[in-house]
């Protein structure tokens, strides 16, 4: 591939691969680690000289993915979509790709415990630290949790696997690595930093008080919209780099990651490419979750509802533009604790991102795994507005058309398909119960998204309760516009 890229209309890699050294491991090979920390290795490699190299894994699907990587020399193109033009980057900082299926679990495990491994960072989704949103705690009654817990030194799990790692490290000498989560979590390290001791704890006391004592969990906001690939997609970076490249994603030109500097065995020099390195980064997650996600997720179940395909679609609606502005300033922009940053400026650059017509980001996408989501985006602003006795009507409205959406029919008629990992249970709980005031309770009654609070609030059920009956007869189009 690499001979093939020399008439390439592309960024690509004009240093020497050979001097990459593996000191990255990075569990979870999808479309947004791909177009996010992996360019920002990228750019240190090709301006700055860094031989910080990534040993891309997957433990659970996209064995495709992995088998294509492979295939082609462990490179991939990035494409960046603005209105006028595509600018394309070929990334070649992968220096071993692995499967757990594909390759054993041995071969994983091998390369965690390679001497240069540094950080083993994480894209695995929200649903895969096997806790619970709505507590942050590990979830022991998990079916990965269950099983690595009965076969330690055959994990299938992200957290199995690091503890395992973690273990053999230990036993063999080795130096602890730092864990750093990149999934959209409020507190992403500390909540990675609880299910991980909690999975040694079950497994070895003394094993946890390592690990305690000698890995560090920095927290990190990320920050890029990266869509579904589509064909489509692939066709028009072929068209840049003049080869077919089913690893290929794209992604908008804005890109932010803010880390908790605190890497045990040393890190990139992550600042040289953008990044920034501060000593807490809980203010921009939280910025970022409510503001950014939570508008995202608003606008992609009352988008969905009304029949809006993409984020962009939802932006040509005046209505929906002005509502989706609003829940960031009004209702997300006051919960806050961030300093420094114009709350004005970036619900604007928002709002702007969200229009960009290359962006064909699908509602149905941001849509799924819910479950996961709403505590940080949604719930957690409502608690904040709850004691302090200030209005969220918005996030009540989200929180309604969460319940429409999951309903599993639009407001066009059309079924829904939906896509959690709590898809059986939400299912069961709509089936159970009757349309209108009596599915609100059942599904405010879903402890691990909602707690015990929020459904022992008399107002809030009271007002989600009533803008659901809103949606339910007047669809989103129309309630959206009320507002």
């Amino acid at each position: 591939m690499e001979n093939k890229l020399l008439s390439a209309r592309a960024v690509v890699p004009g240093y020497d691969r050979s001097r990459l050294v593996t000191r990255i491991v990075h569990l979870g090979f999808g479309a947004f680690h791909r177009a996010h920390q992996a360019v920002y290795a990228d750019i240190l490699a090709g301006e700055h000289g860094s031989d910080w190299g990534y040993c891309e894994v997957n433990l659970i699907g996209g064995d495709q993915q992995i088998a294509d990587l492979k295939r082609q020399g462990n490179l991939y193109s990035v494409a960046e979509m603005s209105a006028d033009a595509w600018h394309t980057r070929v990334v070649g900082v992968v220096t071993q790709s692995l499967h757990a299926k594909m390759d054993g679990i041995e071969a994983v495990l091998a390369a965690l415990t390679q001497p240069e491994v540094a950080i083993v960072s994480l894209t695995v989704t929200e649903k895969g630290y096997c806790h619970s949103p709505a507590t942050g705690e590990l979830l022991t009654d998990h079916p990965l949790f269950i099983h690595d817990l009965a076969n330690p030194h055959r994990p299938q799990s992200a957290p199995g696997v690091i503890v395992e790692a973690l273990a053999r490290r230990r036993a063999a000498g080795l130096g602890a690595f730092s864990v750093m989560s990149c999934d959209n979590m409020p507190e992403n390290g500390r909540i990675t930093h609880r299910v991980i001791i909690a999975w040694a704890r079950a497994i070895d006391e003394e094993l946890a008080a390592w690990i305690e004592a000698s890995v560090t969990f920095p927290s990190t906001m990320v920050d890029r919209i990266v869509p579904a690939v589509t064909p489509e997609t692939l066709a028009l970076v072929a068209e840049q780099t003049g080869i077919a490249d089913p690893v290929a994603v794209a992604c908008e030109p804005f890109r932010q990651w803010v880390i908790e500097d605190d890497f045990v065995a040393g890190r990139p020099a992550w600042e040289l490419a953008g990044a920034e390195l501060v000593r807490d980064v809980l203010p921009f997650e939280e910025m970022k979750l409510r503001m950014l996600n939570g508008s995202h997720s608003f606008l992609a179940y009352l988008g969905y509802l009304a029949g809006y395909r993409f984020i962009s679609d939802c932006m040509w609606d005046e209505n929906y533009r002005r509502v989706a502005k609003r829940l960031m300033l009004d209702e997300q922009a006051p919960t806050l604790c961030v300093r420094g940053v114009d709350l004005q400026i970036y619900a604007d650059s928002l709002i702007n991102r969200y229009t960009n017509p290359a962006l064909r980001h699908l509602t149905w996408q941001i849509a799924m795994d819910g479950s996961q989501k709403l505590p940080q985006r949604w719930l957690d602003a409502i608690r904040w507005h709850i004691a302090n006795a200030s209005r969220y009507d918005l996030l009540a409205l989200g929180v309604a058309g969460w319940m429409r959406y999951v309903g599993g029919v639009d407001d066009l008629g059309e079924r829904i398909e939906i896509s959690d990992p709590l898809a059986s249970v939400i299912k069961s709980t709509v089936a159970q119960s009757e349309e209108g005031a009596e599915r609100v309770i059942a599904l405010l009654g879903l402890e691990t998204i909602f707690g015990k609070d929020l459904p022992a609030n008399s107002e809030f059920v009271a007002q989600v309760t009533e803008l659901y009956l809103e949606l339910w007869e007047n669809g989103a189009m129309g309630t959206v516009a009320r507002f």
